[in-house]
């Protein structure tokens, strides 16, 4: 795991515990109701991996009622899985990418559960998660945070845009090293409901071609807004 400098943590972190802060006075304590079975998580992920939420929903509902178990979309003929997801998306991809991800689960565990997170130290069970096939390190965190509640943030696209504007991490830092760097500095029990702040102020607000900065409350604390005004 890479780790920032001192002077960098510090300032960080200031950050992240003012923006969580400012967001929970605006939006509320957020926190999502969703708690599906860490499978059901782990397939609803990657069927809403470059689509919308519509789409992903569709999908996943005509998913569930073809088939009344994991095993079932195992064992399913490639094509026909495909076409049953068809709605998400860059289906057949997805269609190999579920399927390898559950046989793997098979494989290791023996059956097709993931129980064994539970308890798992969080950074060997993101390990375990990301060396299936097809899972980066947002659907890990997807999976341990909504499913298991474990403290890890999901880096989806608002997230790192707006984490980036604000200054809470470097403009060049990847998606994938922002995973490391924020949980490095948001506070653990800010996680849940700094997720979907974020994600909401990020549609809302600070939007990635005309960011609303006239309105936004975090403009005191944000790197972007400083350089333009």
């Amino acid at each position: 795991m890479s780790f920032l400098k001192p002077s960098m943590m510090a300032l960080s972190k200031q950050k992240a515990e003012k923006a969580c802060a400012v967001l929970v006075r605006k939006y509320g304590k957020t926190v999502s109701e969703r708690k599906l079975p860490p499978i059901d998580e782990l397939v609803m992920t990657i069927l809403s991996q470059h689509t919308s939420d519509t789409n992903m929903s569709k999908a996943y509902d005509s998913l569930i009622k073809k088939y009344t178990s994991w095993e079932q979309v195992l064992e399913a003929p490639h094509d026909e899985l495909a076409e049953v997801i068809r709605s998400s998306g860059m289906f057949n991809l997805k269609a190999k990418r579920i399927q390898r991800a559950l046989r793997e689960i098979n494989e290791r565990v023996g059956k097709l559960d993931l129980a064994l997170l539970e308890d798992m130290p969080l950074e060997e069970a993101k390990a375990w998660l990301t060396s299936l096939h097809g899972v980066g390190p947002k659907t890990a965190a997807i999976v341990l945070l909504f499913s298991f509640g474990r403290p890890t943030l999901p880096v989806d696209t608002h997230v790192w845009r707006v984490t980036k504007r604000l200054g809470i991490i470097g403009q060049n830092v990847s998606r994938e090293r922002a995973h490391e760097l924020l949980e490095q500095v948001v506070p653990k029990n800010c996680i849940h409901s700094l997720n979907n702040n974020l994600v909401r102020h990020g549609r809302e607000i600070c939007k990635a071609q005309r960011p609303q900065c006239d309105i936004c409350f975090l403009s005191d604390i944000c790197d972007y807004y400083g350089s333009i005004s």
